[in-house]
This record gives structure tokens, C-alpha cells and sequence, in this order.
């Protein structure tokens, strides 16, 4: 019997749909739930306390709303931030977000590698802790940079990011001391992957990687068994507020199969 439960992701904006695109790939007729909050957004600039706060009490009310079979925190910083709070507090299973430290120094020829984030997620001591378990023998710089998230969520919303404003954001790394020798970073936010073209265009020869292919396989073995249904629909798409900006963001999405959009 097909299943419908859907897969939940949920993002501060929309950058958890670098996570939503590789998922799809490996399991194209799973049910999709994005929820964005956008009434908080950015999370890069909010407080640990907040988005501790926030995000397990938010997550908790789309799980109510949608049963879904699975929840994915497809935010790096609410993952570092508040990861064991959902885990605790949900009784689905639940994915969160990392920095992909441990492929970058795989990569590494330099061993120097940067790590680009929010503000929030580079000063966590989780990414001490994986700095230290898979890159001691590198130098690993790192670059919050709330610029960079503002600018991939007007990209989804029709306004094309400037090379020029990505490249600032970038000197936030490469001007540190040992920076022009970085030759993979980190995309350690959702959101970057969705600037893939500005960034090669800008660090010609530096490599980018991020977790999102990962993710969508560790979707793909909890759901391993499951039964989905015979054909994809349009996914559902939900906002913690309404304006302008979600409108268009909206509009942008329904080309790449989300049908529907909600406000939470």
C-alpha cells in the first residue's frame, strides 16, 4: 500500500533546498513539506538562546499539522544550536545539518580549508569538535557571513546575486592570514549552494563542498523499506509569514514543483 507521509524539511529560508534537490534525485516520488521561517529569518543573526527556543517549539507544531515520517533540519545553524532539543521533543526521526569538514580536509592538497557559515554556526564548538576529529592537520579559517544568506534568498526571489557583492563575502576568508591558500571550503549554510555559479566565478580553482548529497542519503537509508507513492506530487511549501518577499519566493518555487503554499 502506497504511503503518503510526506518528508519535512525546514529551514530558516529556503536554503534547505540544497538538501530538498539531491533528496528528490535519490527518492522522486516522496512527498515534500518545505517549511521557512521567514517571520525569523535570518538565523545566522539571532541569539542561541532564541533559536533554541524557537526552533524546537516550531518543529513541534508542523509534525503535529503534517505527520510526517521523517523531519530534516535542513539549517546548519538551528542544527549545531538545537538538534538534541528536536530530537527530544519530536517522535519522528530527525536529520539534522553539519558542516562537511571531514570530506573538505579528504579533499585538502593544501591543508588549508575555510569554512563559510552564519555568524552563528562558525563560533559553535561543534565545529571545534569537528575541526579537531577530522582536519587537525589543517588550518581551518572560518567566515560567518549573514551577506551571503541575504543574497541567496533575493536570488530565489527573482534578483539575480551579483559577482562583485559574493567576492566581498569571500574576502572574508581569503584576506585572513594563510587565506590564499585555501583551496576547499566548506559551505557550512543551506543557503550557499544556491550561489554555486557566483561562487566557482569568483574562487576560480577552489573547490566547494557541502552536506546535502550526504543528507539525502542518510534520508534514503532511514526510509530504506518504506513504500512511497506511485508518482511525484507538487510539494507543499510553508511560511511562518506572509508578504511581499514569500510571495515572490513562492512564485519562484511553484517552477520547481512546489504546488502549494500555506502559512503556519
Amino acid at each position: 500500500m502506497s504511503d503518503a507521509r510526506p518528508i519535512l524539511f525546514f529551514d530558516s529560508g529556503v536554503g534547505g533546498l540544497s538538501v530538498v534537490a539531491p533528496t528528490r534525485a535519490l527518492l522522486p516520488t516522496a512527498p515534500i513539506v518545505y517549511a521557512a521561517d521567514s517571520a525569523f529569518f535570518p538565523y545566522g543573526i539571532r541569539s542561541e538562546a532564541e533559536i533554541a527556543a524557537r526552533v524546537p517549539a516550531l518543529l513541534g507544531r508542523l509534525v503535529e499539522r503534517y505527520r510526517p515520517r521523517l523531519a530534516v533540519i535542513a539549517c546548519n545553524t538551528a542544527s549545531t544550536i538545537a538538534l538534541p532539543a528536536v530530537r527530544a521533543a519530536l517522535d519522528v526521526p530527525v536529520v539534522g545539518t553539519v558542516p562537511a569538514i571531514k570530506p573538505a580536509a579528504a579533499m585538502s592538497a593544501t591543508r588549508v580549508i575555510g569554512v563559510l557559515g552564519t555568524e552563528a554556526t562558525v563560533r559553535q564548538p561543534y565545529v571545534d569538535d569537528l575541526a579537531a576529529r577530522f582536519a587537525a592537520d589543517c588550518t581551518v579559517l572560518r567566515h560567518g557571513s549573514a551577506g551571503l544568506v541575504t543574497l541567496a534568498e533575493a536570488e530565489l526571489a527573482g534578483k539575480v546575486a551579483p559577482e562583485a557583492a559574493v567576492a566581498r563575502e569571500l574576502d572574508g576568508l581569503f584576506a585572513q592570514p594563510g587565506g590564499d591558500r585555501i583551496d576547499v571550503i566548506v559551505n557550512a549554510c543551506t543557503h550557499f549552494p544556491l550561489l554555486a555559479a557566483q561562487l566557482a566565478a569568483v574562487a576560480p580553482g577552489v573547490r566547494f563542498v557541502d552536506g546535502g548529497p550526504g543528507i539525502a542519503l542518510r534520508i534514503a537509508h532511514l526510509t530504506q523499506g518504506q513504500s512511497w507513492p506511485d508518482r511525484a506530487a507538487p510539494g507543499t511549501l510553508v511560511f511562518t509569514a506572509g508578504g511581499e518577499r514569500e510571495s515572490r519566493i513562492a512564485a519562484t518555487l511553484a517552477q520547481r514543483d512546489f504546488g502549494k503554499t500555506e502559512l503556519l
